[in-house]
């Protein structure tokens, strides 16, 4: 017959080590309240599972590297328009579009909230259990052409394929040089159709030449980030002001 004492230690080999650690709380439960063993076990189980999901959670914010507490509870909806409250909360509590690797683009002016509303949609699908990485475009354009320059473009690009989605802040501040938007063209054209990115924009796609300095590299890009997409173009004032006046409004001036 099995030694209960060694229950821990088989546990832990078994890399169970949440349930190594309650089990004898969970069985003394067991016993106060008449509990089968399915039932005890059943109760292990829940817990080492909930401890794994907290992990993975955690881990996975870590990875993300999203702007902090963005949530769409957060978000001013009443004071910007072009958003669609219902439309947003599909989007960031259904994962079927970044399943299949449908692209989401967010246009509009600084400080209407694109940023925010692209990190509370990362955090959501992260909590639905997707793999998401934030970066803002001139970081991420400057690490892929590190690895270009390096001969490892392809190699950037495939680590990338891990993150179901991809965020891509402020794209409209990406310098306008051949050797910069060369390497983000690569990454569309690399993740077309394979995985979703979310693109925030102060310009318009009409604007875009800006951002590639030959208009054939801007049309094929465009074509490829709208062919499966959900395009939401934001207008109203900035938050930033609208802080600012509430400020105003609420600390007296002094004379």
């Amino acid at each position: 017959m099995a030694d209960a004492a060694a229950l821990p230690v088989l546990l832990r080999q078994l890399r169970l080590p949440t349930m190594a650690g309650c089990w004898e709380e969970v069985s003394a439960r067991a016993r106060e309240q008449g509990w089968s063993v399915p039932q005890t076990l059943a109760a292990l189980c829940e817990y080492e599972l909930a401890e794994r999901e907290r992990r993975r959670l955690e881990r996975h914010l870590k990875e993300a590297r999203l702007p902090s507490g963005k949530t769409l509870e957060r978000f001013e909806f009443e004071a910007v328009t072009g958003t669609n409250r219902a439309q947003l909360s599909t989007l960031a509590c259904e994962t079927g579009w970044v399943e299949a690797a449908h692209n989401l683009l967010l246009f509009g002016p600084s400080g209407v909230g694109k940023s925010h509303l692209a990190g509370a949609i990362g955090h959501a699908l992260i909590e639905q259990g997707l793999r998401v990485r934030y970066y803002a475009a001139s970081a991420l354009v400057q690490e892929l052409q590190a690895a270009k320059q390096a001969l490892r473009l392809a190699d950037a690009l495939g680590k990338l394929d891990k993150y179901r989605l991809l965020i891509i802040d402020d794209i409209g501040y990406v310098k306008r040089s051949e050797a910069e938007t060369s390497v983000l063209f690569e990454l569309i054209a690399h993740r077309y159709e394979a995985a979703s990115v979310l693109i925030t924009s102060n310009q318009p796609f009409s604007a875009w030449d800006s951002v590639f300095p030959d208009d054939m590299m801007a049309v094929a890009a465009i074509d490829r980030l709208i062919h499966h997409a959900h395009v939401l173009e934001l207008s109203g004032e900035s938050y930033r002001k609208r802080a600012h006046t509430r400020y105003r409004k609420e600390v007296p001036t002094t004379k």
